[in-house]
């Protein structure tokens, strides 16, 4: 059995800022803002979320099947997803733009600033959700528009359950788009400040979305999550880490955790225990893709 992950992959470009962004930016001043951040850390990654994705569910040993774009630069990516083996046959190589690239800048307090030039995202709508039998569950994760609400629809249509992820592509969407979108879904999973954009865009409550759709979940970050079911709301308890190096990646773990679960029949309430364990390991390294699963560890938890 596979799970698909339709989403971006991208080099991350983490700078670390020794200070807090509050303390540099001025609100009466937002409307003119022009500020600089010495970084004098800085590191490279590979990211983006379908990759991220595919990393933690490969760690917690299902199999991965990531639908994403990579660009001219994008041949060492794919080679290490490879010796990682992880299925590539759904990513498409393109040599005529670049990878997307993030930039992430992250101050002492783990709030982040992040720039984000899509590459080969942009052409991510050119390859379609593969007619594999092997897929059982997906994920639409943030992608380039287009591609996301094509692969949603290809998925509804194949009869294949998602789970919808808008991430920081949830502005880009209209009321009318999320609706078509949440109409195709499983389930919708997103963190705590999505949650409320999300409401407010379809002038609806979480209680009410959630009945919607088979669960809405919204994480918490260091709180846990909520898992949301037919207007009941469930709070789950955050793991505490061994120590809090790098949030970059968490969602995404926690997201695999989700879809592992999902595809193992669990219901949403241990997916979510899952979930904020594998974002409680993530936190203590760093990078999205740097940490190592101790399939005993979960077993015992």
């Amino acid at each position: 059995m596979s799970i698909l992950i339709s989403g971006s992959m991208a080099f991350d470009n983490i700078l670390v800022f020794n200070g807090r962004f509050a303390d540099h930016i001025l609100p009466q001043q937002i409307a003119r803002l022009n500020v600089s951040f010495l970084t004098p850390q800085m590191r490279s990654d590979y990211g983006g979320c379908a990759g991220n994705i595919a990393y933690a569910v490969k760690q917690l040993g299902a199999h991965p099947l990531p639908l994403a774009t990579l660009g001219k630069d994008g041949a060492h990516y794919l080679q290490r997803l490879q010796q990682l083996q992880i299925d590539t046959r759904y990513i498409a190589l393109r040599e005529d733009c670049y990878t997307g690239q993030c930039t992430i800048v992250t101050d002492e307090h783990h709030n982040q600033i992040t720039a984000f030039h899509p590459g080969a995202m942009g052409v991510a709508h050119e390859h379609d959700v593969p007619q594999d039998p092997s897929i059982t569950v997906a994920i639409v994760s943030p992608n380039a528009k287009e591609a996301m609400q094509l692969h949603a629809q290809q998925l509804h249509a194949a009869g294949i359950a998602f789970v919808f992820d808008p991430g920081q592509q949830l502005p880009q969407f209209t009321a009318d788009e999320l609706e078509v979108l949440i109409a195709q879904a499983g389930w919708i999973t997103v963190n705590d400040y999505e949650a409320f954009l999300l409401c407010e865009k379809l002038q609806t409550d979480r209680a009410t979305l959630s009945q919607r759709v088979r669960g809405l979940i919204v994480t918490l970050g260091e709180n846990g999550c909520e898992v949301w079911q037919n207007g009941q709301r469930h709070a789950i308890d955050a793991v505490p880490p061994q120590d809090v190096v790098d949030p970059t990646g968490c969602g995404d773990a926690w997201r695999a955790a989700l879809l592992y679960g999902l595809e193992k029949g669990w219901d949403l309430l241990r997916c979510a225990r899952l979930g904020n364990y594998m974002g409680s390991v993530k936190v203590a390294h760093r990078g999205p893709q740097n940490y190592q699963i101790n399939i005993a560890d979960i077993q015992a938890y």
